[in-house]
């Protein structure tokens, strides 16, 4: 069985611990079939980003893994860093709920945000993506020295 269909079957007893699951997988993965490793760092951004850039999903089903594992994943970048917690909310102007990041009040959409990634290209660039929230983020959470 795969590693998809495992997660796949798995019941999680949080959205927290699912993501954290996926995203966990996503490691795995990249330093197995792509060489790269990813260590939740903004730094590991970069290595995302190039990871991304070779995937085209063959099919729709593909697309929804793909934009779990690796927007979990990027989700994870941001919860590690700033106080925040998973939630499922309403996309502002969709009609769908989705895991989200509420970090203080404010809120990111990662799996969205590797959605376009992956359907839109490089210029949906996560690395240029996580500086502008990070500048943002920081000047409302600043980090502890």
């Amino acid at each position: 069985m795969t590693a998809r269909e495992q997660l796949a079957k798995k019941t999680f007893d949080s959205l927290t611990s699912m993501m954290q699951a996926y995203a966990a997988e996503a490691v795995s993965i990249a330093a197995a079939e792509h060489g790269r490793k990813l260590d939740y760092s903004a730094g590991s951004v970069d290595a995302l980003e190039g990871i991304l850039g070779t995937l085209a999903p063959a099919q729709e089903s593909d697309l929804e893994w793909l934009t779990k594992l690796w927007g979990s994943y990027f989700g994870e970048v941001f919860r590690r860093r700033y106080p925040s917690e998973w939630t499922m909310s309403e996309y502002p102007g969709g009609k769908f709920a989705v895991p989200t990041l509420e970090i203080g009040g404010s809120r990111i959409y990662p799996l969205l945000k590797v959605h376009r990634r992956l359907t839109m290209g490089a210029s949906e660039s996560l690395t240029a993506f996580t500086e502008m929230a990070r500048n943002r983020l920081d000047a409302l959470h600043p980090p502890a020295n």
